[in-house]
């Protein structure tokens, strides 16, 4: 996943916090993409996973977070496609579920919204 100093994300706009999410958007969506044409169980498949659930695991706690700027009513909306996303994750690592389509749509979704604002 991507490093960054926390100094440099402190002194980052919000316009460059979104760029930054995009970018990790775009990873994911290559990552799922990959997964999808290899199997849940194959390494592609273990990296997506654990890829997607890392960036939604931290999205999702900054979403929670008084200070985030964004909108209640857009936190908690995007809170709810996390959890979704998550039971996804869930359902592919147990093997309910080899198809990775869904959360490749959802993410080119929010990559599209992101390059937009």
């Amino acid at each position: 996943m991507y490093q960054f100093s926390y100094a440099e994300i402190l002194d980052d706009t919000p316009a460059e916090n979104r760029k930054r999410e995009q970018r990790a958007f775009e990873r994911c969506i290559e990552l799922l993409g990959d997964a999808q044409k290899a199997g849940a169980k194959s390494r592609q498949g273990v990296e997506a996973i654990t890829f997607t659930n890392r960036l939604w695991s931290l999205l999702m706690e900054d979403l929670a977070k008084p200070e985030n700027y964004l909108p209640n009513g857009l936190k908690a909306e995007l809170i709810s496609v996390g959890i979704w996303i998550m039971g996804e994750l869930d359902r592919l690592r147990q093997g309910k579920t080899d198809d990775f389509s869904g959360l490749i749509e959802v993410s080119n979704s929010i990559a599209a919204g992101l390059a937009q604002s």
